[in-house]
């Protein structure tokens, strides 16, 4: 009884540490996979969102400006971006349908620092940039006709279809690029500039023309930018629901279940693994035994147009790398080269690489010490 008792306790030991690996294994298989999935998906967010990766995200025109030195302050509520405001910065208004309450929009214009207006909407342009209206007409990009250096120096661009802006009836004087898709004023000490379009500056449209230039003149003007993309209305509650809030309560018990059945089902099929099991070799077969046996096949069949058809493509396919030839040459080229190389009849070379298939066994054995010299001669030669 003892010794069985031990023996069982082995086994179970056993098992338990060929499992343990499988399970290890399991466990890191899942793990990288979920790293990997998590490191490649496409960041969502939105339009000229900082962190969005997607082909409207400002991701790669933001990972540019901080490889440059450019110190980036992403924020989405107000307080953050007083708190980043100083003299030396850049207030960049991402697009955003959120930026309409007044009070709001008056802090922002009492910081300190330059401002980028970015696509912006009408209660945006009037109060942070009140030097400038729309103006009829809309652009699409093109050289810049104007001496701001930032538009000089990316020269020619590509802004799709973009609002155009001008100077208010006596406002400040108003320097218009691209046809008014960029403007630029200065006022009380302060540098405003409005672009009518943010598709240059997105992930997809820094790659056209002079786009990515551009964007990075603009937004890296100063050492600090401070990217505000407003998520919600200022004054309101965050009110932010996160993706475990939607998901109802007896899903985390259906998912514990789920868990619980796969574990189960792991540790049934574990108990089948069990040690390694020496077994014999399978019999060993010398190549001329397969050969000879194929050979008999094909006399027993009467097979001699497959046993040609088999020699000639071998033979064509040693020769051919040999001669500099690939596998699509013309027959007529294989049978020119063949002959030149080795001084042969171009009509037996034909015959041999191309004719007719045999009629009885000792044709096929001709074409074979035919074949056979033809492939000793090419490799010799």
């Amino acid at each position: 009884m003892t010794d069985t008792t031990s023996a069982v306790g082995t086994t179970v030991v056993q098992r338990w540490r060929t499992l343990r690996w499988v399970l290890l294994a399991l466990v890191l298989v899942v793990g990288v996979s979920a790293v990997s999935a998590y490191l490649t998906a496409p960041r969502q967010g939105g339009r000229m969102n900082p962190d969005a990766t997607s082909p409207d995200g400002a991701h790669a025109l933001v990972s540019l400006l901080r490889d440059r030195g450019v110190d980036v302050v992403a924020t989405k509520d107000l307080a953050g971006v007083e708190q980043a405001a100083r003299p030396d910065s850049l207030l960049l208004v991402a697009p955003t349908p959120y930026l309409i309450d007044d009070a709001a929009l008056d802090r922002l214009e009492d910081l300190p620092g330059d401002v980028l207006l970015v696509e912006p909407s009408s209660w945006t342009r009037e109060a942070l940039a009140p030097g400038i209206r729309m103006a009829a007409d809309t652009s699409f990009g093109g050289e810049p006709r104007c001496d701001v250096g930032e538009a000089v120096r990316a020269g020619r661009v590509q802004l799709n279809l973009s609002d155009t802006y001008e100077s208010v009836d006596g406002g400040p004087a108003v320097t218009r690029c691209y046809d008014g898709a960029l403007v630029r004023y200065t006022e009380r000490g302060r540098t405003v500039t409005a672009v009518g379009t943010a598709d240059f500056m997105t992930n997809a449209g820094l790659l056209q023309e002079g786009n990515a230039a551009l964007a990075m003149n603009l937004a890296g003007a100063r050492p600090r930018v401070i990217w505000y993309t407003p998520a919600r209305i200022a004054g309101e509650s965050d009110g932010a629901t996160s993706i475990m809030d939607l998901i109802p309560d007896r899903v985390g018990w259906i998912a514990l279940q789920l868990c619980l059945a796969v574990a189960l089902v792991a540790l049934w099929k574990g108990r089948r693994i069990g040690p390694l099991v020496a077994e014999d070799l399978p019999v060993v077969v010398r190549a001329s035994e397969t050969v000879e046996g194929r050979g008999r096949l094909y006399r027993s069949r009467r097979a001699r147009d497959r046993a040609a058809s088999a020699l000639r493509t071998s033979v064509l396919q040693r020769t051919l790398p040999r001669l500099g030839l690939g596998g699509q040459s013309d027959p007529a080229s294989v049978v020119e080269t063949v002959a030149r190389r080795i001084r042969y009849d171009p009509a037996t070379v034909e015959y041999a690489l191309f004719g007719p298939d045999p009629t009885d066994d000792a044709q096929l054995v001709t074409l074979s010490r035919l074949l056979d010299d033809i492939e000793r001669q090419v490799a010799t030669s």
